[in-house]
């Protein structure tokens, strides 16, 4: 009998204290539906909370110390919550153990007043280096768990923020604020239209199951790490095209501001450029095609975000490429890779009744291709971080 991820983070809180937990909290991973690496650039995304959650376990201590252990790692690791101090901790601790640290770290800052040691237990099933945001999960989690311990009484947006503070300069990932608004704002049968500059989210219903329709996730089972370089190259190249076009940020720009962009920029900046720019586009499209036709509308928007990614941002894989071209020949609606690229996972949304084609194919497709076998799932849209007990 499987064991779930409350149950698992329970049972090692009791393993690591002796007790039971004052609570457990949770937060979900995310799948973006369309809007990649527009985040960090101030633009607008689309994602949903998705059912795969993590889940901590937290008890407070007579002390001063936070201690932090997960099922993925038997490293327990506890420090005083006055040497909580990042970066320089970075290399001190095991990458995991950076997220709840960090998210720690960032709620201390500025704050005199909380001297409540906790322990932590840390279980999750959303899949790791898939594309779905674990380490959202995993801040988001943490986040509320200690806000609500240590009464600091702050709302989900700020929530958010310190799981991105966490995430930026703890453990040294250059993302955007997406993954963790999503984490914190998820709700049911819908996703979150959200403005990166201002923060402003949309809660838009999808009418995914009213049309007969699921969303298919293609885990190739090639990870990859927002803390290596072809994220952090990526996002020199829209600082630098930004800079060179004189806007703040590539929001700024328009579709039609790009042959003027291809005449100042090298090529490839320019292709970075010209992504970030129609993607934005194609979000703003998709939210209304999904308000006016419904979501059996928007699957060419799906596959011209994927084709872009492929071929000006350059963040795709064989693997997933080789998993969208399978899915639409066997019908899907529309498919695209989803999250920061370089593996991960494609996502592919498909009529019910042609949801079985769809995974044979795929699985076929990287048979013939010498691809280890992907692991496919669907994913239902979800609510954010909760207390569940």
């Amino acid at each position: 009998m499987s064991t779930t991820p409350e149950a698992s983070a329970r049972a090692l809180f009791t393993e690591l204290t002796g007790a039971e937990p004052a609570g457990v909290w949770s937060s979900p991973g995310r799948v973006n539906l369309i809007g990649e690496h527009t985040d960090y650039n101030d633009g607008f995304v689309f994602p949903f909370a998705i059912e795969h959650r993590t889940f901590v376990a937290l008890g407070t201590r007579a002390d001063d110390r936070i201690r932090v252990a997960s099922t993925f790692d038997s490293e327990v690791v506890e420090v005083a919550l006055s040497d909580l101090v990042f970066p320089a901790l970075r290399d001190e601790v095991p990458e995991w153990a950076t997220y709840p640290l960090g998210v720690a770290w960032a709620l201390l800052q500025g704050r005199d007043a909380v001297t409540t040691g906790v322990d932590l237990a840390i279980a999750s099933d959303v899949p790791v280096g898939a594309g779905l945001s674990s380490s959202a999960a995993i801040e988001g989690a943490v986040a509320s768990a200690l806000n609500d311990t240590w009464g600091l009484g702050l709302d989900r947006v700020a929530l958010a923020q310190i799981g991105r503070t966490a995430e930026n300069e703890a453990v040294g990932a250059p993302t955007g604020i997406m993954d963790q608004m999503t984490s914190m704002l998820g709700r049911a049968d819908a996703a979150i239209f959200l403005d990166c500059r201002s923060l402003d989210a949309e809660v838009v219903d999808l009418g995914f199951a009213a049309a007969g329709l699921e969303l298919l996730v293609i885990d190739t089972q090639v990870k990859h790490s927002h803390s290596t370089g072809g994220y952090r190259e990526r996002r020199a190249s829209c600082e630098l095209g930004a800079s060179t076009m004189g806007v703040p940020a590539l929001r700024d720009l328009t579709v039609d501001d790009l042959p003027r962009a291809e005449e100042l920029l090298d090529d490839v900046t320019f292709r970075r450029v010209r992504h970030v720019v129609t993607e934005d586009q194609r979000v703003l499209d998709t939210v209304r095609t999904l308000r006016e036709q419904g979501p059996e509308a928007i699957g060419d928007l799906l596959v011209a975000s994927h084709a872009s990614m492929r071929d000006d941002f350059e963040i795709s894989v064989p693997e997933l490429d080789t998993a969208v071209e399978a899915a639409l020949s066997a019908g899907a609606v529309g498919a695209r890779m989803t999250g920061g690229g370089f593996g991960g996972a494609a996502i592919a949304l498909v009529a019910h009744d042609r949801a079985e084609a769809v995974r044979d194919a795929v699985t076929s497709a990287f048979t013939a291709s010498g691809f280890h076998a992907p692991h496919i799932f669907t994913v239902t849209p979800s609510e954010g971080a909760r207390r569940d007990s």
